[in-house]
């Protein structure tokens, strides 16, 4: 049960903090991209940011598997560093390649940031769902 509350805390993450943050810099014209984007994606033709929020919930299960037994203060910034770093390398490394987009310093420090926060958002919600990891797992 607690990895399908990781998914699912992984999925709001991604619609209410990445989104949510992906909002502001778009007001700010940090990002040229405007958030939430309904654009169908290949292969089944869901919306991108639905895509995307799907993706974000298999992170969650991933770095719930890693953070989720962590403690304290640790847990918070467990899930914030490994929310910046997992998923931004892998969307540097591998995702913006396969697309042909660009990569450059600022979109690794904004995937950094992005992606952050929704480790951030990934843990207030594994609390407020009130998951734990059980000892056999």
């Amino acid at each position: 049960m607690v990895w399908i509350k990781a998914f699912v805390a992984g999925f709001l993450a991604t619609l209410i903090f990445h989104q949510g943050l992906f909002a502001v810099f778009y007001l700010a014209g940090a990002v040229p991209a405007a958030p939430f984007n309904l654009t169908p994606v290949p292969p089944l033709g869901v919306p991108s940011v639905i895509s995307l929020a799907f993706f974000g919930g298999l992170w969650g299960v991933a770095i719930w598997a890693i953070a989720g037994r962590l403690k304290g203060a640790l847990y918070w910034l467990g899930h914030v560093i490994l929310g910046a770093v997992g998923p931004t390398a892998v969307a540097m490394l591998v995702v913006f390649p396969m697309k042909g987009l660009a990569v450059s310093a600022q979109t690794w420090v904004g995937g950094l940031i992005l992606n952050g926060f929704w480790g951030l958002g990934l843990a207030v919600f594994m609390v407020l769902m009130a998951a734990k990891v059980s000892r056999q797992s």
